[in-house]
């Protein structure tokens, strides 16, 4: 009887929770986990946090051990994939060999989204997503040199903290009128405004970048006003572009990523999807959503692989999200699209600690919550569960 055997691309987050599950949830056969980077696989959050700012190695933030993976007989393989081909079953890889599967799972996550002006192309120009690209701006960077973030999304905050911490000297230029204004309400973007600016980073908003000036390396960054700000180091931080190439070219359903059912299923039998390239129709908001999240990744590849197994679980888990900046710790749960009204626990004008909560139609909807655990467990519940709510409470949860 021929062993049956499972693939998966993309050896991330996403990928290993796949891998892991598969046994957890009895499969026998073989496991090709593809990665195409030479370390183990690792994780993806600390990088701009905890390993840019030097506090630990790229071996610490290994997700399993090497023993692990020999003793579940999961086989890492180092390659690129070139294509896949559905009707044959198997995918072809960058040496030209070809790899049969039984089971496929996408997990290619997502790559940054390039800057396209003039001057984008200058050595000094560092976009983040893997611990290479953390290593190569580590190794560029000294205390006191001038640093350009462009981007005020969380990435880039989470960034300038780091910075900040080695003693370079912090710019963060971001194009709407409000850091982090995409995601958060107000009284959250001016929060962190606060706290960065407290901490010696310099924040510019509306504040659009036209090009980067330098002969190879970049010197300045030019805004749309002509203004010039002088920079050693620009670091992009604008958002990232799901990696669907290989899926589209396959014929896979795509809608701002690879399109997965409530069980991880692509649109081609016996291929799934999960992670930062996956588009999920969630009933709970009743649109299609591509997460960039860690949690997710995880809910979605244990879906993928009971699935896999013949045990489809249906992937029904609350989204929730973390950023952390300096000795804050911000927890988020749940979306707050669409909210129309916040109530907030503490003063964002003052303290360092407080809550907001996203209500729509009198129903909570989601919190962000920053160094106050209790109040996103308990928003976590009340969300999940669509529990009642008392506006005064609220107000009051986290102050004890």
């Amino acid at each position: 009887m021929t062993t049956r055997r499972a693939v998966i691309i993309g050896a991330s987050h996403a990928g290993v929770q796949i891998a892991v599950g598969l046994r957890q949830e009895g499969w026998t056969g073989d496991i090709v986990l593809i990665g195409d980077e030479s370390a183990l696989p690792y994780q993806r959050p600390p990088l701009s946090k905890a390993y840019l700012a030097n506090k630990c190695g790229v071996s610490e933030l290994a997700l399993r051990s090497e023993e692990f993976y020999a003793k579940q007989r999961i086989q890492l393989l180092d390659a690129t994939v070139e294509s896949i081909e559905p009707s044959a079953k198997h995918v072809v890889l960058g040496t030209g060999e070809t790899l049969t599967y039984d089971n496929l799972a996408l997990c290619t996550g997502a790559r940054p989204r390039r800057l396209s002006i003039p001057g984008a192309n200058l050595a000094g120009v560092h976009y983040l997503r893997t611990a290479a690209d953390v290593t190569t701006l580590r190794a560029a960077t000294t205390p006191g040199q001038r640093v350009v973030i462009v981007g005020g999304g969380y990435i880039g905050l989470e960034t300038a903290a780091s910075l900040r911490a080695l003693g370079l000297e912090v710019t963060v230029l971001e194009a709407a009128g409000r850091v982090l204004e995409r995601v958060t309400a107000p009284e959250v973007s001016t929060f962190f405004d606060r706290i960065h600016r407290e901490e010696g980073v310099t924040i510019r908003t509306d504040a659009s970048v036209e090009a980067l000036g330098g002969e190879e390396q970049v010197r300045e960054v030019v805004l749309a006003t002509g203004e010039t700000i002088p920079a050693d180091i620009v670091i992009v931080g604008i958002g990232v572009e799901p990696n669907i190439d290989l899926a589209s070219a396959a014929g896979l359903l795509i809608d701002d990523g690879i399109v997965i059912d409530d069980h991880a299923r692509t649109s081609a039998p016996d291929i799934l999807a999960a992670g930062d390239c996956a588009s999920h129709d969630m009933a709970r908001y009743g649109r299609r959503i591509r997460l960039e999240s860690v949690p997710s990744a995880g809910e979605q590849a244990k879906a993928a692989a009971a699935t896999i197994c013949g045990k489809p679980k249906q992937i029904a888990a609350l989204p929730w999200f973390w950023s952390d900046q300096y000795e804050l710790k911000l927890q988020i749960a749940g979306l707050n699209t669409g909210y129309d009204e916040v109530v907030l626990s503490g003063d964002p004008a003052r303290d360092r600690d407080f809550s907001c909560f996203y209500l729509r139609a009198g129903e909570l909807i989601a919190a962000d919550c920053i160094n106050r655990p209790r109040d996103f467990m308990t928003s976590k519940q009340t969300i999940t569960q669509q529990l009642p709510i008392n506006r005064a409470e609220l107000a009051h949860v986290g102050s004890a």
